[in-house]
């Protein structure tokens, strides 16, 4: 088994697969020196709430080696003809060739680096790997940084302003979209907005970058007759899946443009499957095709792959895109289809937002947003969005439970939930979420 890819998805696939199935011999590719990281700690250490970056990738090749996987990195396989693969070693340019009897491609996905004028400036930076965070990080440490701009406002681009603004750096935020996290509908996107402008942070929304501006380093960001200036510039406005070794090898690709693959993760070549960032999902609400990179999808699909691959019977399920932030005081979680994405998936929908406290009110409660979308004829779950400083984790994972597993309005109302004052009201918020969209479904006008 040869696997190219060696994060989160790629890893996975060669443990598994091992451990089912001892015999095995697996060899992971990685063109990278890191291995096996947490990319989504990556602001937390440029921001300092993590001193060393070794902590995010605590495992290397030996700690797979002893477990039967054999991991190169800084090796890039640069081609793919039939069973035969041609790899290259980055640090000495020496060529080789392997041949595979199961080839995995976990290849990830890359950040989206627009074609703008100045791109190139040193002090720019995408957010992808280790070695972009030291070289952030290292940027912000030699030199002084006052002002910074950054390129986006989904999950990284709003977790880089709370760490940069924890850094005494003036933040201003560009979006090209009329609202922040495009991931929320309009209405609690506002209330991500409103935290950011209350800790300083220049949103400017519905703003295009035209250009970087510097010589020897970046001193500013074009937008149309403005000019922001900038001691350091973020890109974050997305990624898209590595598709180059799938191409060659005529897989398929999905309309997401990631590659398609079936429940066990195989693809449309024979003995050829796809993880992680580069595999396409599907949505467990309706079932159509999806991507959504996410690190935790990426573990499950692999361990999937890896038992599949070896005779196992595991498989995927698909996913509802459940994620959370922490924007500076408060935490933003969302799952399964916003308002605006149930309606053009065709559903009637019926949408309320409610707010309780988070625990006993004279024990600190706080106000807690719930954004929920039901379906109009089944009463089914849809989706739900959450914000608030406590709390919002343990809500949209019960409402991505009730989700999955096709719970109707008034099976919120109905859930048995853990309840003390230190943690919950004796009806929590979830029961309120309920409660409303019973109302809204039935017209009762009730509370």
């Amino acid at each position: 088994m040869v696997i190219i890819g060696a994060v989160a998805a790629g890893t996975s696939v060669g443990t598994k697969a091992h451990r089912n199935d001892p015999e095995a011999e697996v060899v992971i590719y990685e063109r990278d020196r890191d291995i096996s990281y947490s990319g989504c700690g990556i602001p937390y250490f440029v921001g300092g709430e993590v001193d060393d970056a070794a902590v995010l990738h605590p495992r290397g090749p030996e700690w797979f080696a002893k477990r039967g996987v054999e991991v190169r990195t800084r090796h890039e396989v640069r081609a793919v003809e039939g069973r035969e693969l041609r790899v290259v070693n980055l640090d000495t340019g020496e060529e080789s060739t392997d041949h595979w009897d199961v080839l995995v491609l976990a290849t990830g996905a890359r950040a989206v680096v627009p074609p703008l004028p100045g791109i190139e400036t040193d002090g720019v930076f995408t957010v992808r790997s280790i070695r972009d965070a030291e070289a952030i990080r290292g940027w912000l440490d030699g030199r002084a940084v006052g002002r910074a701009v950054i390129v986006g406002s989904g999950f990284i681009g709003l977790e880089m302003a709370e760490q940069l603004v924890g850094r005494g750096i003036a933040v201003t935020l560009v979006e090209k979209l009329p609202q922040v996290m495009p991931a929320l509908d309009p209405d609690m996107a506002t209330l991500v907005e409103e935290e950011l402008r209350r800790h300083g942070v220049d949103v400017r929304l519905g703003a295009e970058v035209t250009a970087i501006e510097g010589g020897e380093a970046v001193t500013g960001v074009r937008l149309g007759d403005e000019t922001v200036p900038a001691d350091v510039v973020i890109v974050s406005v997305g990624v898209r899946p590595v598709v180059d070794l799938a191409e060659q090898l005529g897989v398929e690709l999905g309309p997401t443009g990631a590659i398609a693959v079936d429940d066990a993760m195989r693809t449309s070549v024979p003995d050829v499957w796809a993880v992680g960032d580069v595999a396409e999902n599907v949505s467990v609400i309706t079932g159509a095709p999806l991507w959504r990179p996410l690190g935790s999808t990426a573990n499950k699909t692999g361990r999937v792959a890896g038992d599949a691959i070896t005779g196992g019977a595991l498989r995927h399920r698909g996913v509802l895109g459940t994620g959370i932030v922490r924007v500076f005081d408060v935490a933003v979680g969302h799952t399964g289809l916003t308002e605006g994405e149930a309606e053009r998936q065709g559903f009637d929908v019926v949408a309320i937002r409610t707010a309780a406290a988070d625990r006993a009110s004279y024990l600190g409660g706080r106000k807690l947003t719930v954004k929920a979308v039901a379906d109009r004829a089944t009463g089914r779950i849809l989706g739900a969005q959450a914000v608030g400083p406590d709390g919002v984790d343990k809500r949209i994972d019960v409402l991505a439970t009730a989700i999955t597993f096709g719970a109707t309005a008034s099976d919120l109302f109905h859930l048995d939930l853990a309840y003390a004052p230190p943690f919950s009201t004796a009806r929590d918020v979830v029961h309120y979420v309920g409660m409303a969209l019973e109302s809204a479904l039935t017209g009762s006008g009730e509370e």
